[in-house]
């Protein structure tokens, strides 16, 4: 048994019996993982308003034999800018949507990670971009070796150059996608992603209604 810190952003939170909860973390140092507040639900002090969707955290860990045990979290960042927008949140419930379905637990990927955060700290300062969210997806494809082929039918040399351009480019706000273009880039990424799924993503459905 041992103690420590990991950097994370919260995927998900699953309540645990009548007092505890259940955290799913993407970390800087260990990539996916999973670990139990005890008392979260009913404790306002241990964990004081940390344990939210999208939270930029310090975990201190107890790491033993069986679950994974969250000892305390200091907050990093919660990105207000998020949470006063319904676009934006469901944005951001994509993105650590797929990063928790696509990826194994226990293996650091630290690209991953810095995506995951730029793109929440866009999110925080700039409206819900359906360029930003495709930008988001090829880069997130790409850095997990699953690059759709960008030569296919349907999809035109124009989408298939700012599809390049994304993965070329580090910086949320260079690429953006005409309005029919959008549609074309979701015909390769679209597909790509739903290959490594077992099921639909949740909040796409909500992202189509809001238009992003």
């Amino acid at each position: 048994m041992k103690n420590t810190e990991v950097e994370g952003i919260v995927l998900r939170l699953t309540d645990f019996g009548e007092a505890d909860r259940i955290v799913t973390l993407f970390t800087l140092e260990q990539g996916k993982m999973q670990g139990v507040a005890r008392g979260a639900k009913r404790s306002k002090k241990r964990f004081a308003g940390a344990l939210e969707p999208f939270a930029h955290l310090k975990v201190q860990l107890h790491l033993g034999t069986g679950l994974t045990t969250l000892s305390n979290a200091d907050i990093v960042g919660i990105f207000p800018g998020i949470r006063a927008d319904l676009a934006r949140i469901g944005c951001a419930a994509y993105a650590c949507e797929l990063v928790e379905r696509l990826t194994p637990e226990d293996e650091p990927a630290p690209r991953l990670f810095r995506l995951l955060y730029c793109y929440l700290e866009r999110l925080n300062d700039a409206p819900a971009s359906p360029s930003d969210r495709r930008f988001f997806a090829v880069n997130l494809l790409k850095i997990l070796g699953y690059q759709p082929e960008l030569q296919v039918r349907g999809v035109s040399a124009e989408t298939a150059s700012l599809l390049s351009r994304a993965m070329q480019t580090g910086r949320f706000g260079a690429v953006v996608f005409p309005e029919p273009l959008l549609r074309e880039a979701d015909l390769l990424l679209n597909p790509a992603i739903d290959l490594h799924l077992d099921r639909e993503l949740k909040s796409l459905a909500f992202l189509k209604e809001c238009g992003v």
